[in-house]
């Protein structure tokens, strides 16, 4: 049973961060993928990028940033600028703690060897540390330089859990290395957005519209600099739902292209998913 066979019982939103990370490649733009694991409580069995919920202690005023500062954050993310920096600093921690890519360093550069950095990771992950304390600690900037506005996404209210997401683009910093080592994830891959595409398209991976919507984006440029340098406006994307249908009934920009363009047999999944 969903949310929406409860009406009177929408759940409630939390703020959320996903990162698009990106390379450039042979055959094009490369995206980062994990492969979530079934028992995950939200989008378990799913294609995903990396990101997560805002701890509440992404809020800390403390952390320090180079780059595009917070009141710019709050005008390009249409949110406060304690909700901005929350976003920001959310985005750049689950990266770290989901594929051990870190956006942070120095005013000048970059991180050179995030792996340095195991055990701080392991207690990111764990809660015993928190980012503010991490970079502190060892006297790293966040680098919202690394970042770049993407998309807005709202979960639609018929499911149990809410997310009020916003996507950003990340291109990977030289000498760093995505990694599987999480346990949210079965197994991680870089893959061009029109072989994950494929891939969802032939019923191997599950893609939902936002991840979907996502990689037929990046799919449109050729380098990461181009993408990167897309102006955009971020307009949140709630899809409507329609009761008793989960999934099925979910109606966004596109979402007609989304069901139509699935493999054969994969509608049954989704009224599985539905039920």
């Amino acid at each position: 049973m969903s949310a929406a066979d409860n009406p009177q019982q929408v759940a409630p939103l939390r703020d959320a961060s996903t990162v698009v990370l990106v390379r450039d490649a042979a055959d094009g733009i490369e995206v980062f993928l994990q492969h979530r694991v079934q028992q995950m409580a939200f989008a378990g069995g799913m294609t995903v990028f990396p990101g997560g919920g805002v701890d509440d202690r992404d809020r800390d005023a403390q952390i320090q940033w180079v780059g595009p500062e917070v009141g710019w954050w709050a005008e390009q993310l249409s949110a406060d600028e304690a909700t901005a920096r929350a976003l920001v600093s959310a985005a750049v921690r689950e990266t770290f703690e989901e594929c051990g890519v870190l956006l942070a360093g120095t005013a000048t550069q970059v991180c050179a060897d995030p792996s340095i950095y195991a055990a701080e990771r392991a207690a990111l992950v764990s809660k015993e540390l928190s980012f503010a304390q991490f970079l502190a600690d060892h006297e790293l900037v966040l680098r919202t330089d690394l970042l770049t506005p993407l998309a807005h996404w709202i979960t639609p209210k018929n499911e149990r859990r809410r997310y009020d997401t916003r996507f950003f683009l990340a291109q990977l910093p030289a000498g760093h290395d995505a990694d599987g080592a999480t346990t949210e994830a079965e197994a991680t891959e870089w893959r061009t957005a029109a072989a994950a595409l494929a891939d969802w398209q032939d019923g191997r991976r599950f893609l939902l519209p936002p991840t979907w919507t996502q990689l037929r984006h990046v799919g449109e440029y050729a380098t990461v600099a181009d993408l990167v340098a897309q102006p955009r406006v971020l307009e949140p994307i709630e899809p409507v739902v329609s009761d008793g249908q989960g999934i099925l009934g979910l109606g966004f920009d596109d979402s007609a292209d989304y069901f139509a363009a699935m493999a054969d047999g994969r509608l049954d999944t989704l009224r599985d998913v539905a039920k």
